[in-house]
């Protein structure tokens, strides 16, 4: 299993963030790199590796709710301000100018709102899977509900007495064994008969995955792990530990965020690169066409035979590709 570097602690707008830092110092723009759910900065383990290893300076912070990083209790602690906020504060507390921004799931959704909400700390952005995206017309909630219904994941996420929080909490290292794993070929993920069939499909009983986690079964699962025994464990002592809460409230400011982002131009002024997974049904690559609408300077590359966990599943593709558009870009 690869080492994680010494685990160190910002205090950054109002909370005690951890993270981990790798690469020579000195090295500009460095890469902050952001999990998205449920995972940690271990996720990146490969990356920080990889991307120190050649002489570029890596940061990857538990985001807020995850990990070694606090909790706060209120609900609103958690929206998309308080989100990139707090990289702010930790580029701060690094005494770091400007950052690139690398960010997977909502790690992705976060770091695409960074240079539109703090411009001059951003040299540039790379999302992987997260495409970014105009304002949506309507409550996103809203239009989630109406397109899946409400046992949809993220609208069963809006739920205050925490049903789903508590499904995941008392099953952890089912919900890793669950989702930690590569896709089958896209003719098996058709099966209806498929005992994993829901993981990851797009259909709307396979949104439903807090009922696919109670009812999950690893012995009937014919999907690879992604994960070793080990590298699982990780996962399942930081979230038996934390719970699940905390990222999910990410979730429950996806209408609160919508709300105050009205008249914020979601135009990227920065260079941008955009890494699409060929196999993730959740963020098909199609999510991002017409990103060039809103990012005048975007790249697109596409990692082929990859599902959802792109820079766990495909790390030395997603290791290389980094390198080398930060070395064309900025030297």
């Amino acid at each position: 299993m690869i080492e994680m570097p010494p685990l160190k602690f910002a205090p950054t707008n109002g909370i005690r963030m951890g993270y981990y830092e790798a690469g020579p110092a000195g090295d500009r723009p460095p890469m902050v790199l952001c999990h998205g759910w449920p995972e940690l900065a271990f996720s990146w383990r490969h990356q920080i590796k990889a991307l120190s290893e050649a002489g570029v300076r890596v940061i990857a912070p538990d985001q807020r709710g995850y990990g070694t990083t606090d909790r706060p209790e209120p609900v609103e602690a958690y929206d998309i301000e308080h989100l990139t906020a707090d990289l702010v504060g930790l580029l701060d507390h690094l005494e770091i100018d400007m950052a690139i921004f690398v960010g997977h799931d909502w790690g992705g959704f976060v770091v695409w709102q960074m240079p539109l909400r703090h411009p001059n700390r951003v040299a540039g952005v790379v999302g992987i899977n997260t495409p970014h995206t105009d304002r949506a017309p309507v409550d996103p909630i809203e239009l989630m509900r109406k397109r899946f219904g409400e046992t949809m994941y993220i609208v069963q996420f809006q739920d205050p007495t925490h049903e789903a929080d508590n499904i995941f909490n008392s099953r952890v290292e089912q919900t890793f064994d669950a989702f930690m794993r590569k896709p089958l070929p896209r003719r098996e993920m058709a099966k209806p008969e498929s005992p994993t069939a829901g993981i990851g499909a797009s259909s709307k009983t396979n949104l439903a995955f807090p009922q696919m986690i109670a009812a999950y079964d690893a012995r009937l699962d014919a999907r690879t792990p992604i994960l070793s025994p080990e590298e699982k464990q990780v996962f399942v002592e930081a979230f038996g530990r934390t719970g699940f809460t905390g990222g999910i409230n990410w979730y429950r400011n996806m209408s609160r965020n919508w709300q105050r982002s009205a008249g914020l131009d979601h135009t990227v002024r920065v260079p941008s690169l955009m890494i699409m997974a060929e196999n993730d049904a959740v963020l098909p690559p199609s999510a991002a066409d017409g990103m060039e609408k809103l990012i005048p300077d975007l790249e697109k590359y596409l990692v082929q035979g990859s599902g959802h966990w792109t820079q766990q599943e495909k790390p030395e593709e997603v290791s290389a590709k980094l390198i080398e558009w930060r070395r064309r870009r900025f030297g």
